[in-house]
């Protein structure tokens, strides 16, 4: 599961020119669901988006509070093109999104699990799968040294990370010499004897 957060200091969702929700400072949440999700995917999730230290503290300390901690509100909404990727061509192929049951099974999870960890008067939603106008006021401007919590936030979390990625010190990653010298490799060279001279 892949959502996108960013700090606003307001948020809405409208659907055929009609206000469906609307926060004040807080977090405005984009989250698309893989096919290859379940719900622990959500569960994780849920748990970095709360507790995401985005806010100084009242001694001025920066990254040091979450949204729970200044009592702020969640405008959770459904993006399944968070998966797409443009890889060849010019068109986003989408093929890594689940499908429509699943992806609206898992972000109802994902809405209600917000709130039950929560407060769910703090929690508002869009429209899973509706021609949806998100509107957002940057918490910070956009531009300023990431060194500053004055900055606007945008952050992507991805519980689905390729191996690739993974975090350095891995304990899993291990280098060839922790691996032992089976997985090692010899190549040798072979030089015309008047380079050798």
């Amino acid at each position: 599961m892949k959502v996108v957060i960013q700090r606003v200091k307001s948020a809405s969702v409208t659907v055929d020119n009609c206000l469906v929700s609307s926060i004040g400072r807080g977090l405005l949440v984009l989250a698309g669901v893989g096919k290859e999700d379940t719900e622990k995917d959500v569960e994780s999730l849920v748990s970095k988006v709360l507790k995401a230290k985005l806010w100084a503290d009242d001694a001025g300390g920066t990254w040091k509070k979450n949204v729970q901690d200044i009592e702020g509100e969640v405008l959770c909404v459904s993006q399944f093109t968070l998966y797409g990727q443009i890889k060849k061509g010019n068109r986003p192929d989408f093929r890594d999104a689940a499908d429509a049951e699943t992806a609206r099974r898992l972000y109802d999870l994902f809405y209600r699990r917000m709130g039950e960890l929560y407060n769910p008067e703090r929690i508002k939603n869009g429209v899973f799968q509706a021609m949806m106008d998100v509107e957002l006021k940057n918490d910070g401007p956009v531009g300023v040294d990431y060194r500053s919590e004055d900055a606007a936030v945008t952050i992507e979390i991805n519980t689905q990370l390729p191996k690739s990625e993974k975090k350095f010190g891995d304990k899993k990653d291990k280098s060839a010499e922790d691996k032992g010298d089976e997985n090692r490799k010899t190549i040798e060279f072979q030089f015309p004897a008047s380079l050798l001279e």
